[in-house]
């Protein structure tokens, strides 16, 4: 049973459709990308998956569990976390209380955990920080971080929440090459080390080739492509709706 299926699903705003009846499995332990030029309906589809929008038609199934037209938090609950592409983080609170807040949430303390105490799930919450590179700047405040950093922190306030499946938006949107490698060698440590399976999408192509052990391509809403790494780079339609006709995938 696939860890996620999304089945015919669809979406459209106005007059314009933004997801066309996309089909989508995710395998426990892979590590998936959904490749697209903009405006292709990636960050739609994953809104969707999220709960963040409602289909209009079409399911999305969880862990066994229809989760279509569930709220957010109720999704997060059941171990889906999400990150975004652009980056979303407490720019006032520390890198320290940007994680131990999710933490806290996670544990169902609600929203008036900083009242209760500052000590509670700090072991949860270091090991996080350590997860994700960020434990020796625990205390400077968030706001002052690097993009890369902040990519880094929005990274581990999502794993505070237990994810058994990780939705990540453009990852390394506006890193520089060296971040863009020290986040490629995050994720696959990540997923090794906590079982996680991966859905992100991407635009860098070293990026997608290099950790991606399945890929799915849309344009215009819909899906036209699904396969391996070798399969998606030896697609004609990809390389003409996606990489030009003289871009050869091949490149990549």
């Amino acid at each position: 049973m696939a860890l996620l299926k999304v089945k015919g699903l669809t979406k459209s705003f106005g007059g314009v459709r933004a997801v066309a009846g996309v089909d989508l499995e995710v395998s426990h332990g892979q590590i998936h990308c959904i490749i697209g030029p903009n405006g292709a309906g990636k960050s739609t589809l994953f809104n969707l998956i999220c709960g963040y929008y409602r289909c209009d038609k079409g399911s999305v199934v969880f862990k066994g569990e229809e989760v279509t037209g569930y709220r957010p938090e109720r999704i997060i609950k059941m171990g889906m976390g999400r990150s975004f592409q652009v980056t979303k983080i407490f720019p006032r609170l520390t890198v320290f209380e940007n994680i131990q807040a999710a933490a806290l949430f996670s544990a169902g303390y609600g929203l008036n955990f900083f009242s209760a105490s500052k000590r509670l799930v700090s072991g949860r919450t270091e090991e996080v920080l350590s997860m994700v590179g960020l434990r020796a700047r625990s205390d400077e405040i968030s706001g002052v971080l690097s993009a890369g950093d902040r990519k880094r922190l929005e990274l581990g306030i999502t794993l505070a929440s237990n994810p058994e499946l990780l939705l990540l938006d453009e990852p390394t949107c506006g890193m520089s090459p060296a971040e863009t490698n020290e986040t490629i060698e995050l994720i696959q440590r990540i997923s090794a080390e906590n079982a996680l399976t991966v859905l992100f999408t991407e635009h860098k192509m070293d990026m997608v080739f290099s950790v991606a052990s399945y890929i799915t391509v849309m344009n215009f809403g819909a899906v036209i492509a699904a396969g391996n790494p070798a399969d998606i780079r030896a697609n004609l339609r990809v390389q003409e709706c996606y990489f030009g006709r003289e871009n050869d995938a091949s490149q990549c």
